[in-house]
């Protein structure tokens, strides 16, 4: 066997995990399977003897493809949120997207993925190769161009941001969350009786024009009419999933991990008040998201 041949088995051994890095890297199963293709060409492309530690190196590879592909997203000023939505659309699992992306969502977690995508390309890389991979610092700040110090922060700053800064205690946390999973749980099984159980009889919807199809009202009052139009939405509750939106329970609209739709719900006395919908992409990137399960644990 050459050189290169003991190289490209290597690889091999090799591509499930850098499949992994990049998948939570970019958000996406094609780009990370692009990301993987680039690396082995480049492997490829280096002499057999210049490869000390395989795994290192490809890993270190892998990582700053992702960090380059992340910072061109960004420089196209591409909205992570894609194109907003009408809440009562089509069902946006119907197709037009390959099953991996999905398998992807499964494998790592729709709120994550949404949360991932709130943070810069270097905090990302940092993040995701130091949390969630255990790559030690020394090995990170040559990726992002960072001194050690530097990549420490980097990853610091992003745990911050994807733990959030929870409003209340962890158990009015968990409080919200009883009530808002209720409500998602209702919307999904079209079950009008179960909607109205946690919804306050003066609840309020607003929404921004950019969340309603045509001829829609901005504002709808009343148990009884909120939950009819609940009912249509729970033709993408399938896809909602709890999250932190400044400090308290919302809800995030995230089909294949891309948020598209967020809902901030006001509550008390264990029923909702309250809930806004937000499409507009300007607003939905001014989002102060985070993991729920974080806020809770660090709430106590």
């Amino acid at each position: 066997m050459s050189a290169h041949d003991g190289l490209a088995e290597g690889f091999e051994t090799h591509r499930s995990r850098l499949r992994a890095v990049a998948q939570r890297m970019l958000g996406s199963h094609s780009e990370a399977e692009d990301a993987v293709q680039e690396a082995w060409l480049r492997l490829a492309r280096t002499e057999a003897d210049a490869v000390h530690n395989l795994g290192g190196w490809l890993t270190t590879t892998v990582s700053r493809i992702c960090l380059d592909m992340l910072r061109a997203r960004a420089s196209r000023r591409e909205d992570p949120a894609g194109h907003p939505v009408p809440y009562e659309g089509p069902d946006p699992a119907a197709g037009g997207r390959p099953e991996q992306e999905a398998v992807l969502v499964d494998s790592v977690g729709r709120a994550l993925l949404v949360v991932l995508d709130r943070l810069g390309p270097a905090e990302r890389v940092a993040f995701v190769l130091h949390d969630m991979f255990v790559v030690p610092f020394d090995e990170i700040a040559p990726v992002v161009d960072r001194s050690l110090a530097a990549a420490k922060q980097l990853a610091s700053r992003a745990r911050r941001k994807v733990r959030g800064a929870p409003a209340v205690p962890g158990a009015e946390l968990a409080r919200q969350r009883l009530v808002i999973e209720a409500f998602l749980a209702a919307s999904r099984a079209g079950d009008i009786d179960a909607v109205l159980a946690v919804l306050a009889p003066d609840v309020v919807r607003r929404a921004d024009r950019a969340a309603l199809p045509e001829g829609r009202p901005v504002e709808v009052r009343g148990a009884r009419a909120v939950a009819e139009e609940i009912v249509v939405f729970g033709r993408n509750a399938h896809v909602a999933e709890p999250v932190l939106i400044g400090g308290a329970v919302g809800i995030a609209v995230a089909p294949y991990g891309r948020l598209q739709l967020a809902l901030t719900v006001t509550t008390a006395c264990e029923r909702i008040t309250g809930y806004e919908l937000i499409a507009d992409p300007n607003r939905l990137q001014q989002l102060d998201l985070a993991l729920l399960d974080e806020a809770i644990a660090l709430g106590g």
